[in-house]
C-alpha cells in the first residue's frame, strides 16, 4: 500500500536526504554550496525543505557525486514482457473445440 505525501512532506524529505549526504562526507554547508555553485542559502533551503530550483537541487546532487539518483527516478526495464510470451514453454496439448448452443426459442 502506498501513502500519499504532500509536496511539502516530499520536499521536507529529499532535504534530509541530501542533508544526511553531505554530514556523511564531512562536508559543511559553505563548501559544498561553493561546489555546486548555488548560494549557501540556496543549499539551506534546499535541506530545510522549504523550495529550492530544480537547477540548484541538480547542482548538489552533482557536486556530491550521486548522480545516480537520477537514474533511480526511471530505472530501465531490464525484463521485457512481449519477451516473456515469446519465449513460453511449447504447447503440450491441445484443447478441444467447443461448440455453441444455440438459445432455446
Amino acid at each position: 500500500m502506498q501513502t500519499s505525501h504532500t509536496l511539502a512532506e516530499l520536499e521536507a524529505v529529499l532535504g534530509e536526504q541530501v542533508k544526511k549526504l553531505r554530514l556523511s562526507r564531512n562536508i559543511d554547508q559553505t563548501l559544498l554550496a561553493e561546489r555546486a555553485g548555488i548560494s549557501r542559502r540556496a543549499l539551506q533551503n534546499l535541506e530545510a525543505g522549504t523550495g529550492s530550483s530544480t537547477a540548484s537541487l541538480l547542482s548538489v546532487v552533482r557536486a556530491l557525486g550521486r548522480e545516480d539518483w537520477l537514474t533511480l527516478l526511471a530505472p530501465t526495464a531490464t525484463i521485457n514482457p512481449l519477451n516473456m510470451v515469446r519465449a513460453r514453454r511449447e504447447r503440450l496439448r491441445a484443447t478441444s473445440v467447443r461448440v455453441k448452443s444455440s438459445p432455446a426459442k
